[in-house]
């Protein structure tokens, strides 16, 4: 079944639900017990067809990427000119003794003389550079927040990120009056590096193996561990030894609207989200959300008797709310006491610096009896909202 026969099945069960919904609601507005059991189903066949989408749509993107021509077609004359020699982390020297470094149980003076440009402080080795963005590309999909954010790269030391704290005004003026002055304030918002690192176990076995994939393996666990770290932090870390994230009651984003109960949200309450952000933010603004709460406010309606959730047809496109796209973490709380259930804004204002240079280490002596070998793969990042008032978020009621 195609992609787009399952956006048309998914969007045809969601017009089955909410047929059912408004021929089912009680003179209250609720459901009965064994009418909500049903609708649970219906919607739980709304939700697998989303992710099967969701699958089918990221195959699809990595078809397209590998079917791609691998080198260049020529369009110059042979000799016409020579192909700039790549250097450093970039050469096709240091990428093959950085991975005959990884595998080999011995390792000669030459590979690492070779290495010595990407050698970090703590006696790692830096990733070739086509490899750091390969990494790059696996964290960017499993982590959504990184899909969203503004993406910085670093060198070393912390990134000053000038930010207007306040706008200056014009003024009116009598006939040869005086200018009145009004100057931008200025402040800053300082984005420094934070270590996130993971370790891998590979067997001594798989590694002699010369059919298994080595990078591709490290590659995927990397993008999967640091990935769900990452976006963790993005969205409620402190900023103590990580990055600042959206729902930081201090430096995070503002609440705009405060639920009238402790676990569940109105349609008014959605509206007022919406339109408690500023206009020039909401036309690049997303709704960033828990599975769990995209089950509540399916269930909602405007005045006008209108769902305010509506499925995507259309290939490539989000689910919106209110016209604009919906996007899923499970790093978004559920409703509960006090919990910030929803985010809407233009997650471009949170600003991820990369301190540039993932590495790995290989610890050869200490997993012998085992009979495995341990891989380290760490990297400094950090993250911050550099303008709070770009997101706003709904507060569900305090007990």
């Amino acid at each position: 079944m195609t992609i787009l026969e399952l956006r048309e099945k998914r969007a045809k069960a969601w017009e089955g639900a909410k047929a059912f919904l408004d021929s089912h609601r009680g003179e209250n507005g609720t459901l009965s017990a064994e009418d909500d059991a049903t609708y649970e189903k219906m919607e739980q066949q709304i939700s697998d067809l989303g992710r099967e989408i969701a699958r089918l749509e990221r195959q699809e993107a990595l078809d397209a990427e590998l079917n791609q021509p691998v080198n260049k077609p020529l369009t110059d004359k042979p000799m016409a000119g020579g192909k700039a020699e790549k250097t450093g982390r970039a050469s096709d020297e240091y990428k093959q003794n950085f991975w005959n470094t990884m595998r080999q149980k011995s390792v000669s003076h030459t590979i690492l003389d070779a290495l010595q440009i990407g050698t970090d402080s703590e006696g790692g080795f830096l990733v070739p550079d086509e490899y750091e963005r390969t990494l790059v590309e696996a964290l960017t999909e499993e982590n959504i927040f990184r899909q969203l954010a503004n993406t910085i790269q670093t060198t070393s030391g912390d990134r000053k990120i000038p930010v207007v704290a306040a706008k200056g005004t014009a003024s009116w003026i009598d006939e040869e009056g005086a200018f009145v002055e009004s100057d931008d304030a200025f402040s800053q918002v300082t984005l420094g590096a934070y270590k996130l690192g993971t370790m891998i176990k590979v067997s001594e076995e798989l590694i002699a193996d010369s059919a298994f994939d080595l990078e591709a393996y490290i590659t995927k666990e990397f993008a999967r561990r640091i990935g769900n770290k990452e976006e963790e932090a993005f969205f409620t870390g402190d900023g103590k030894g990580k990055p600042l994230g959206i729902l930081a009651a201090t430096g995070g984003a503002q609440t705009g609207v405060t639920a009238a109960s402790a676990t569940a949200i109105t349609a008014d309450e959605v509206i007022d989200l919406f339109y408690s952000l500023a206009a020039p933010y909401r036309k690049n603004a997303v709704w960033v959300l828990n599975d769990a709460t995209v089950k509540l406010i399916r269930k909602l309606k405007d005045n006008s008797g209108q769902y305010l959730w509506q499925p995507s047809l259309t290939a490539g496109t989000p689910d919106t709310l209110l016209g604009r796209p919906i996007k899923t973490s499970a790093f978004m709380p559920t409703a509960a006491a006090g919990a910030k259930t929803i985010a809407f804004g233009d997650f471009g204002y949170y600003w991820i610096a990369d301190r540039q240079g993932r590495s790995f280490k290989k610890l050869q002596e200490l997993y012998p009896p085992n009979g495995q070998i341990g891989y380290l793969g760490s990297e400094r990042v950090d993250g911050k909202l550099v303008l709070p008032e770009a997101i706003k978020v709904l507060a569900q009621k305090s007990a």
